[in-house]
């Protein structure tokens, strides 16, 4: 009879990989973001990625950048924590010290909005916009707040030819 697996993926790496998976489904051409709350239990609450309110259609939403915040993207898409946070149903509570998955660190706003859910980690794939006035706040707001974050630490490259 053969032994139980050993080459199983962590929980880190699979509820990074879906984070991953709802960032696919953004359909901004520049910046793809995803998140994945899960308890924990190891029970995911709840997914998000970056795109507009699902009132406004897609085609006819200013995709690009633009010094006119009436055709900058930004002043439009919620991004993936925050529709993580909004797609959930249960009750808030739920998210108290939860973990959320994000493959962006998150910006100031999403940061705030981490913390006022109850979020007690946040785990990051990627944080390209480290150093930056915005990324110091974020980080000033979860330190101050008591929420740690962390980079995945893995390659999930090399975890894809599994």
């Amino acid at each position: 009879m053969a032994g139980e697996r050993t080459d199983v993926i962590s929980w880190d790496e699979f509820f990074m990989r879906v984070a991953i998976a709802a960032s696919l489904r953004s359909k901004d051409p520049n910046t793809q973001v995803g998140a994945c709350i899960a308890d924990t239990n190891h029970r995911i609450l709840s997914v998000g990625y970056n795109g507009t309110p699902s009132a406004l259609a897609d085609a006819d939403f200013p995709w690009g950048t633009s010094n006119d915040p009436l055709h900058d993207k930004h002043s439009y898409v919620i991004h993936a924590e925050a529709n993580a946070i909004l797609n959930y149903r249960g009750s808030l509570k739920d998210m108290a010290h939860a973990t959320v998955y994000v493959t962006l660190f998150p910006c100031h706003e999403c940061a705030k909005t981490l913390v006022q859910a109850g979020i007690g980690e946040v785990v990051y794939l990627d944080d390209k916009y480290e150093g930056t006035e915005d990324n110091l706040i974020s980080k000033h707001v979860l330190d101050e707040c008591g929420v740690t974050y962390r980079p995945i630490g893995i390659d999930l490259s090399a975890a894809s030819q599994r």
